[in-house]
């Protein structure tokens, strides 16, 4: 289910346009109900620092959470491609015709992980998990019948190796559904509406044209939390360069 931090860009212009139309209806609450005496506002002042320093708080909390998850999901990459060599090298351990079999079936599993992570349309990605469980019940199906037909201590590395390389597609695909919970981003969303229309409740008159700056200041921030946390719907992604330089090292072979 796509939500609106899956477009970054369509977010940034959308936050810059709510948090502005703030900053307005905050100025025009100051024209009906300002203070009209100078010494006025102290009180306002302490809860204007206080609603901008929890909401400093609160971007920074999230983009420490959307870094977290970007991390997560390149080490994920990483492991991927280091379990489906390991296991591309322990199927030689099988018969020849069973290595030749499984071998032929990880080079297909391959492709197939890396357009996991290069495909963004939602028909296609349906069509490779579809073909991505296909082999995986073929790979297992391959070595469970290897193992069972001649136990051996050897067969059951390869059958532990198939496992792994089973777990991690799981392992990948829960990393990249953990993104920053809707209910922080409305939390986050309130806290800015609110800092804005303090904002310009408090803003000089003279200076007016400044009540710009910190929506776009915001929404810049909300542009980068949502660029990092989006695995596809933003620039910073996490690219399969793992796993094209190991499809391109088994070509070779």
């Amino acid at each position: 289910m796509q939500r609106l931090s899956d477009f970054p860009k369509a977010l940034f212009f959308i936050s810059y346009a709510v948090l502005w139309l703030s900053t307005k209806i905050g100025a025009s609450l100051h024209k009906w109900w300002g203070w009209r005496e100078e010494g006025e506002g102290g009180d306002f002042h302490i809860v204007l620092t206080a609603a901008l320093t929890l909401l400093g708080l609160i971007i920074g909390f999230s983009f420490s959470m959307a870094i977290g998850r970007y991390d997560q999901r390149k080490n994920y990459e990483a492991i991927e491609a280091n379990v489906i060599s390991t296991e591309y090298d322990r199927a030689d351990l099988l018969e020849s015709a069973d290595a030749e079999r499984t071998q032929d079936l990880l080079k297909k599993y391959l492709a197939q992980r890396v357009l996991f992570y290069t495909v963004h349309n939602a028909g296609e990605l349906e069509q490779v998990g579809r073909q991505t469980a296909q082999l995986q019940q073929q790979m297992w199906s391959i070595v469970e019948a290897a193992a069972t037909a001649k136990p051996s201590p050897v067969k059951t590395l390869v059958s532990a190796g198939m496992n792994e390389v089973l777990d991690s597609a799981g392992y990948t695909q829960a990393a990249w559904w953990n993104r920053i919970p809707v209910p922080a981003w409305s939390l986050m969303a309130i806290i800015a509406v609110c800092s804005n229309v303090l904002i310009g409740y408090g803003f000089d008159r003279k200076r007016s044209f400044l009540l710009a700056v910190l929506p776009f200041v915001l929404s810049v921030a909300f542009l980068l939390i949502a660029e990092i946390d989006s695995p596809r719907g933003g620039l910073i992604q996490v690219g399969p360069e793992n796993l094209i330089s190991l499809s391109q090292a088994l070509s070779a072979r």
